[in-house]
């Protein structure tokens, strides 16, 4: 759906509060679901209690060049509500909030410029005009097998089925971007504005950089080669991201991947990306790590009984 709001909260303090506020939120978000909505819930780590926690979770850290801002960053609750309109998508986030006793810590509303869907993968064009979405996988499966988390993982067995989420608000420098010409973009990215890569292999086929050693076609740090050297093993993530503006001069994009693995899905690639040719443009300053519930309620018992 090409509207989104990200709403973070917290919850009140104390045990029988928490599970109270967990029950309340899966009931809330449960009753806004319709064709025109769509509403799902992620916890946060101060939900949880050591045992319960999923193995992975934590507070979102700082990475080199950020500036996250305490005001746009962590939470205990992630309301994401996306929908065919943003009048939609306003008035399911107002009703979901008002079956809420919970702060809102930060709050951000997102688009998705020519949203469509090519060969089962969902594309859209980000401020730098560019198409996004390409890598992302088509088959259910392999959708399940980066992004879902599954049995024997070590995980705490309420949290089979869910998914590690990463929000991360990337501000870019879109009126320094645009003074660069578009062969210097593309350069920069490692493809086209429409998705093709740069040696003419086409936006839905895997490109083969073992023939381009020395980035003569594709440059050695550019954003697309950093992020996935082996286009035929991509990173085992699920990527859905949207666009923001906030008048006059903030917009950028709300990255936001699923995993079932944070440190080999987003930190793997995050590391990567360090000294990438397009730093220069983006800057990260919000966003959190959240653990996104198996479908159903048993995950809502589960945690009340063990904070009761």
């Amino acid at each position: 759906m090409p509207y989104a709001q990200f709403i973070s909260l917290s919850v009140p303090d104390g045990g029988s509060g928490k599970a109270s506020t967990l029950a309340s939120a899966h009931r809330a978000i449960s009753s806004v679901g319709s064709r025109e909505v769509h509403a799902w819930l992620a916890l946060g780590e101060r939900v949880f209690s050591q045992e319960e926690k999923p193995l992975h979770l934590k507070m979102m850290p700082s990475f080199p060049g950020d500036l996250l801002d305490p005001k746009k960053s962590h939470g205990d609750l992630l309301v994401q509500i996306t929908g065919t309109s943003a009048t939609a998508v306003r008035d399911a986030s107002d009703r979901v909030l008002n079956e809420l006793s919970c702060e809102v810590i930060w709050c951000v509303e997102g688009s998705r410029p020519d949203n469509r869907s090519e060969g089962g993968v969902g594309l859209s064009r980000n401020p730098f005009h560019f198409t996004e979405g390409y890598g992302n996988p088509a088959a259910e499966d392999e959708i399940y097998r980066r992004a879902i988390v599954q049995d024997g993982s070590g995980e705490p067995q309420w949290a089979v089925g869910g998914s590690y989420q990463v929000v991360r608000i990337v501000r870019l420098a879109v009126e320094f971007w645009e003074r660069d010409p578009v062969s210097e973009q593309e350069r920069i990215l490692g493809r086209r504005r429409d998705g093709q890569w740069l040696d003419g292999t086409p936006a839905t086929d895997r490109a083969d950089f073992s023939t381009d050693p020395h980035g003569k076609l594709t440059s050695l740090d550019s954003h697309v080669r950093r992020a996935a050297p082996d286009p035929g093993s991509p990173p085992p993530m699920v990527r859905r991201s949207y666009n923001y503006h906030r008048p006059p001069d903030d917009q950028g994009v709300i990255f936001s991947c699923f995993q079932r693995d944070l440190r080999k899905g987003f930190e793997e690639v995050q590391r990567r990306l360090r000294g990438e040719a397009m730093e220069k443009y983006t800057l990260t300053t919000g966003g959190g790590y959240f653990f996104v519930p198996p479908p159903g309620d048993a995950w809502v018992y589960a945690l009340s009984r063990n904070q009761d």
